[in-house]
C-alpha cells in the first residue's frame, strides 16, 4: 500500500514537505491617496480601507512598516475631474505629490503608481471618449505622460491598467525619452471585464457614468485572448505581467506560468476581499484560513507576487507563525 499519509501525521512533517508557501515579501498593498485636508474616509464596502490625504498617510505607511509589507500600488482620487482627465498627467497631481511624499518618509518602500485615467475623468472612463467612444490611439499620448510624471516623482514603477491596444509600448517610449528606461512596467495584461470590482470603484471613485468597460477589458470567457494580451504586451516591453481578478482567472494565471518565464502577479481585487470580509463579519468562515488558503492558491497557480487588501493582515499572521 502506498502510504501518502505518513507526510502529514505532524505539523512539522506536514511543514518540512510544503510545496508552496507565502512570504511577506510577496505583498503588494494598494493605498488610495485623496486630495484634501484631514482626510481618513473609511470604504464602506471594504471594511478596513481607507482613502488618506497626504497629511494623513503616515497613519497607513506606520502600518505597512509595521507589517513589513514592502510594496504598495497607488492610486490617486482628485478633487477636480475633467474629459481629459488631465489631473492624472498634472506634475503636481494628487498621485505624483503623494509618490514624493512617501519616497520622502518612507525610501525603502517600492511605491508603483497605477496607470490610468478613470479616477480622473468626469465620465469615468479609462480612455478619451467621442460621443461614448472611447478612443484608443488618442488615449496613448496622456496615458504615456502620466507615467512619466510618476516616474519624475519618484515612482519605483509604473502599472497601466488602461486596457488600452498598445499602452505599454506608448508607455515604454516615454519613459525611455524620458530618461527612465530602467524604470520598470506592471502591466494589467489580463485583465478582465469583472463584477468583481464594484467595491474598489467606490474606493476610486471611478465607476464609469455610461455604459460599461467592455470594449477595452477583456471578455472573461476567452482565455486564449488573454494568453494573446500577455504575449503583447511582453512583446511592448512589460516587466512583469499582472492576471486580475485573482479567484476567477487561476487558470489564465497558471498557463500564463507555463508558456512564459515572465514574473507574474495576480490581484485579489476589491470584490473578492470584500466577500471575505462580509462571510467572516457572520461568522460564516474563519477569515485567516481562508485567506491564508487563497494566497496559497495564487502562488501555486504561478504567482510571484501578490496584490491584495489583506496585505497587512497576511503580513502579521505569517509572523505570527514565525
Amino acid at each position: 500500500m502506498i502510504r501518502r499519509r505518513r507526510l502529514r501525521a505532524t505539523d512539522n512533517l506536514r511543514a518540512l514537505v510544503r510545496e508552496t508557501s507565502v512570504s511577506v515579501s510577496d505583498l503588494i498593498y494598494p493605498v488610495f491617496v485623496i486630495e484634501g485636508k484631514d482626510i481618513k474616509n473609511p470604504i464602506n464596502s471594504m471594511p478596513g480601507i481607507y482613502q488618506y490625504s497626504i497629511d494623513r498617510l503616515d497613519e497607513e505607511l506606520d502600518r505597512i512598516r509595521e507589517a513589513g509589507v514592502k510594496a504598495i500600488l497607488l492610486f490617486g482620487i482628485p478633487e477636480h475631474k475633467d474629459e481629459v482627465g488631465s489631473e492624472a498627467y498634472n506634475e503636481h497631481g494628487i498621485i505624483q505629490e503623494a509618490i514624493r511624499y512617501i519616497k520622502k518618509v518612507f525610501p525603502e518602500l517600492v511605491v508603483i503608481a497605477d496607470i490610468c485615467l478613470c479616477e480622473y475623468t468626469s465620465h469615468g472612463h479609462c480612455g478619451v471618449i467621442d460621443h461614448g467612444v472611447i478612443l484608443n490611439d488618442e488615449t496613448l499620448p496622456l496615458l504615456a505622460k502620466t507615467a512619466v510624471t510618476c516616474a519624475q516623482a519618484g515612482a519605483d514603477m509604473v502599472a497601466p491598467s488602461n486596457m488600452m491596444d498598445g499602452h505599454v509600448a506608448a508607455i515604454r517610449e516615454a519613459l525611455d525619452e524620458a530618461g527612465y528606461e530602467m524604470t520598470p512596467i506592471m502591466a494589467y495584461s489580463a485583465k478582465m471585464a469583472s463584477g468583481f470590482y464594484g467595491p474598489f470603484r467606490d474606493a476610486a471613485h471611478s465607476a464609469p457614468g455610461f455604459g460599461d468597460r467592455k470594449t477595452y477589458q477583456m471578455d472573461f470567457h476567452n482565455a486564449r485572448e488573454a494568453m494573446r494580451d500577455i504575449f503583447d504586451d511582453i512583446e511592448e516591453g512589460a516587466d512583469i505581467i499582472i492576471v486580475k481578478p485573482g479567484f476567477s482567472l487561476l487558470d489564465i494565471l497558471k498557463t500564463a506560468s507555463v508558456e512564459t518565464d515572465m514574473p507574474l502577479c495576480s490581484y485579489n481585487v476589491s470584490g473578492e476581499y470584500s466577500m471575505v470580509k462580509a462571510a467572516a463579519a457572520n461568522g460564516w468562515i474563519d477569515e485567516k484560513k481562508i485567506v491564508m488558503e487563497l494566497m496559497t492558491a495564487f502562488k501555486r497557480a504561478g504567482a510571484q507576487m501578490i496584490i491584495t487588501y489583506h496585505a497587512l493582515d497576511v503580513a502579521r499572521w505569517i509572523r505570527e507563525e514565525d
